[in-house]
């Protein structure tokens, strides 16, 4: 295995060094050719032949390089589809649509997660924020997206999945901290709570469109029917990370998405953004009106914008989730009036 393991590594090595072989093989006939031909000796001569040797080692170069930025480029986007994968358009009565806008240039992953899935208890949702942004943040958001798509269908109450994030994302601090800051034998190294955290907002959507949410210290949605409102999510608890959550978790349930009205979660990267002048973006005008906009077009709507209002230079990653209740109610049938069932006639005997 480790032989293997080394022959691929030759390998890989060879291939990135590749680009360079014609252009250092005619250096090297340029050198050889420089002292060992009386031509070479004439005036002008040499700097041609340098010239081309120099302008075909660039072009190796450039052409080596572009090779690897595409095969970043393509490893990038497999992390993406995998790490935040695109919610299904439909949802057990539910459209979907979901994007992120990274802060960092040439990454497609932030610090934002989001995720939605159907399960025995409902429809349950998560959107979250890892204090931070870019490549720097997504070991916590692995940690978090990858124990809430067990624990959404393992768990019967939202209270279970909100305490087994907060276990997931523990663990990934002590083990980040054991990383970085060894500790001495027999002690166990202390993460830096106060410098790393996760907002979230933990959402279950059951029949008939009744709500169960769990705010961890993040943006309220909005919900958009006969008017763009900010959706009620009850007391906030403190962001995972920070504080433990308190012993009793009990969810806000006050709240109805009900038929035809959609539900926009966001991080607090949209309402924060400023343009050139510091006027924040509008997310409630952005918006107006969009009531019946499919969840897909509702997205590209705000991102476009978002860029615009911040001339495409963002200081937070921005994600977005928008859920739209496709359900028909059905109003109860009252019986008509003398609808009776008949009853068989009693039976004679002689």
């Amino acid at each position: 295995m480790i032989r293997t393991r080394s022959l691929l590594a030759d390998g890989s090595r060879l291939r990135r060094l590749a680009p360079l072989a014609l252009p250092s093989a005619w250096g090297a006939v340029a050198v050889a050719w420089k002292f060992g031909c009386p031509l070479a000796r004439q005036p002008g001569l040499p700097s041609v032949v340098f010239l081309t040797v120099g302008t075909g080692l660039v072009l190796g170069i450039q052409r080596g390089l572009a090779r690897e930025l595409a095969r970043v480029r393509a490893v990038a986007a497999a992390t993406q589809r995998v790490l935040l994968r695109p919610p299904p358009d439909r949802l057990d009565g539910l459209a979907l649509a979901a994007g992120q806008l990274s802060a960092t240039r040439g990454a497609s992953v932030g610090g934002d997660l989001y995720e939605a899935v159907a399960t025995p208890h409902g429809v349950r949702i998560v959107i979250g924020d890892v204090r931070g942004h870019g490549l720097a943040a997504l070991g916590a958001v692995v940690a978090v997206l990858g124990s809430f798509r067990e624990a959404a269908h393992d768990e019967p109450e939202l209270g279970g999945v909100l305490r087994r994030l907060e276990r997931a994302l523990e663990r990934h601090l002590r083990e980040r901290a054991r990383d970085e800051h060894p500790a001495r034998a027999g002690s166990e190294p202390r993460h830096p709570a106060a410098e790393e955290f996760v907002t979230l907002l933990l959402l279950e959507v059951r029949s008939g469109g009744r709500l169960s949410v769990l705010n961890c210290g993040h943006p309220g949605p909005y919900r958009l029917g006969r008017r763009v409102e900010r959706l009620p999510v009850g007391d906030p608890l403190p962001p995972l990370g920070v504080l433990p959550l308190p012993a009793a978790l009990v969810p806000y349930t006050a709240a109805r998405l009900l038929p035809g009205e959609t539900l926009v979660l966001h991080t607090d990267g949209a309402e924060e953004a400023r343009d050139r002048r510091g006027r924040f973006f509008a997310l409630d005008a952005a918006l107006a009106g969009a009531a019946a906009e499919p969840p897909a077009a509702l997205v590209r709507r705000v991102h476009a914008a978002l860029l615009h209002h911040t001339g495409g230079r963002l200081a937070d990653d921005v994600a977005l989730l928008v859920v739209r209740n496709d359900r028909v109610r059905v109003p109860a049938q009252p019986a008509e009036p003398g609808l009776r069932r008949s009853r068989p006639a009693p039976s004679s005997h002689c």
